[in-house]
């Protein structure tokens, strides 16, 4: 995947591009939640550079663009990731800070840049999303309504993404949909995604989990979502 490096015209704020460069200098162990909220709030629009192996699929088995911090006095071709958001989007890759050190600096997925450009942080603690659960069922004879994500939930690049994903992994119809709990209730409602999917369509128990833990790669760590068999509703689902 080519990449438009920036020109000058284009570079990054300096100032935190700064801020970023100090911040490498703190020892992992004395990295507190201060640095942490520092280096979300400067990362995206400091001056970065791609790394000479540019990408690499990780250890976690998934992609990522290899990004590393500059030196003051280095000569280098600024990446700044908030002007590269539409590419990086495109791509369905991830972003490793400074993969080549010991112990990489940071590690954002998917779903964390995705959330960046929805909600201009790379993490959203609250929201109408059910608290993440390893397993988030539904029960017999809840109250729920049901409709289609929005644009703000799941854009086309993200659709798109989940979609291919799907496709390679077996599915031949990937659809999904957007249940509300408690929707009557304003302080108690709640909001989950819908797959049809179901784990007989697998070749196996670990099948299935490894899908939906890169369905959740895929999506801001805040979203919450479930799996069903789409004939056990009568409506809603639509493809993605």
């Amino acid at each position: 995947m080519n990449i438009t490096t920036p020109t000058s015209e284009s570079l990054g704020d300096l100032e935190k591009t700064v801020i970023i460069n100090t911040l490498m200098q703190t020892p992992f162990d004395q990295r507190d939640e201060c640095w942490r909220d520092r280096f979300l709030g400067s990362v995206d629009g400091a001056n970065l550079k791609l790394s000479p192996q540019e990408v690499v699929i990780a250890s976690d088995g998934y992609p990522y663009f290899l990004l590393e911090t500059v030196r003051p006095d280095e000569n280098f071709k600024a990446f700044v990731i908030n002007q590269q958001l539409p590419k990086i989007l495109q791509s369905g890759f991830g972003v490793v800070i400074n993969m080549h050190h010991a112990r990489p600096d940071w590690v954002f997925s998917y779903g964390d840049i995705v959330n960046l450009e929805l909600n201009d942080e790379f993490y959203t603690n609250e929201s109408i999303f059910s608290e993440n659960q390893k397993y988030i069922t539904l029960s017999p004879g809840e109250k729920v309504a049901i409709g289609q994500p929005s644009e703000n939930i799941l854009p086309l690049y993200l659709r798109t993404q989940l979609r291919d994903f799907l496709t390679q992994a077996g599915v031949a119809t990937p659809k999904a949909m957007l249940l509300a709990r408690n929707y009557d209730d304003e302080q108690h409602a709640t909001q989950d995604l819908v797959f049809n999917l179901t784990t007989d369509q697998f070749a196996d128990q670990e099948t299935f989990d490894e899908v939906l833990k890169t369905i959740a790669w895929f999506l801001p760590r805040h979203y919450s979502f479930l799996c069903i068999d789409e004939t056990s509703l009568q409506e809603g689902f639509e493809l993605l």
